[in-house]
């Protein structure tokens, strides 16, 4: 089955589009995209292609710029905010490595009961000596 979620970064949407969806005048994209505000995708004849999120940031703009804000300052917040998506980006990444880490982990451990009586953690393909230490748990992967 194919999934159906919608990539708001996708650069479909020609110049006119995206204008009346952002409740602008073309030119005010073209002024926006030479600031550095909000720039949209080329296409190969050059052609610009916005996205959903251009569209949302365009709203932005025009709100906080009926807000009184320069058009630097805003231009500064949109930076921000395109830096903390891409660092939720990379966190989210990071955490779902280390989940796999842990969950291909989990089974690898073992404990085992040493000579005084205290528990004692193997590492994995780690021998017992049967002498000294008896295996008493290994845990299983949880249940969903």
């Amino acid at each position: 089955m194919a999934d159906s979620t919608i990539d708001e970064d996708a650069p479909i949407l020609a110049i006119a589009v995206a204008a009346e969806l952002a409740g602008m005048h073309p030119q005010t994209l073209r002024q926006y995209d030479r600031l550095g505000l909000v720039i949209p995708a080329r296409t190969q004849g050059g052609s610009r292609r916005y996205s959903l999120r251009h569209v949302a940031q365009l709203r932005e703009v025009a709100a906080l710029s009926a807000d009184g804000m320069s058009l630097p300052a805003i231009a500064r917040i949109i930076e921000l905010e395109d830096q903390v998506r891409r660092l939720r980006r990379e966190v989210a990444d990071l955490e779902q490595r280390l989940r796999d880490e842990v969950d291909q982990r989990r089974g690898a451990r073992v404990f085992a009961a040493g000579a005084s009586g205290s528990v004692v953690t193997l590492r994995h393909g780690t021998r017992v000596r049967r002498a000294t230490e008896v295996v008493l748990w290994q845990p299983r992967a949880p249940r969903d």
